[in-house]
């Protein structure tokens, strides 16, 4: 199914390479800078719901690399420039609040304030999605699953703040 939809446009193997790339490296990154935090997870009062901590790493790769996927579906679209650039604002705009989510919760440990920016996150995501449905149905559903993840990451946080 997905491979069809790259038919429908000329497929550019650059552009694609360049946007899996951006939520990979930028995921990337902000792990790396709470690397040495991450230990914290398992030491926090948690919900009952709360996932072992081998899920985050393998969640956050799929849906970095369907980002990466819906991005270059609405760079690669025939679109109108406004239209793409409203939705590359709300990709930007999610994606750096997605960075600055990790450094917030387990490096800074301020459980409350990372709420705040996951639910800004989410409200981007929302408009990211929005956006890029209407230049490409498929980018903006690829990215219901974030969506869906978010709301849960966000019930988690939550959560953690409440119980710590």
């Amino acid at each position: 199914m997905l491979w069809g939809v790259f038919m429908v446009f000329k497929f550019n193997l650059k552009r694609f390479l360049i946007s899996i790339a951006i939520p990979l490296v930028t995921g990337g990154f902000s792990a790396l800078i709470t690397r040495g935090n991450m230990d914290l997870y398992p030491q926090i009062n948690q919900p009952p719901s709360a996932p072992p901590a081998w899920v985050f790493p393998v969640v956050w790769t799929i849906l970095y690399t369907l980002m990466g996927i819906s991005l270059y579906l609405v760079w690669n679209s025939n679109s109108g420039k406004d239209e793409k650039q409203r939705a590359v604002i709300f990709f930007g705009a999610q994606l750096f609040l997605n960075f600055i989510w990790s450094p917030i919760f387990f490096g800074l440990q301020q459980f409350l304030l990372a709420f705040i920016v996951l639910i800004l996150m989410w409200i981007f995501t929302l408009g990211m999605i929005i956006s890029f449905y209407k230049i490409s149905k498929p980018a903006g559903l690829l990215q219901i699953p974030y969506l869906l993840w978010l709301t849960f990451a966000g019930y988690l946080n939550f959560a953690i703040y409440l119980l710590n």
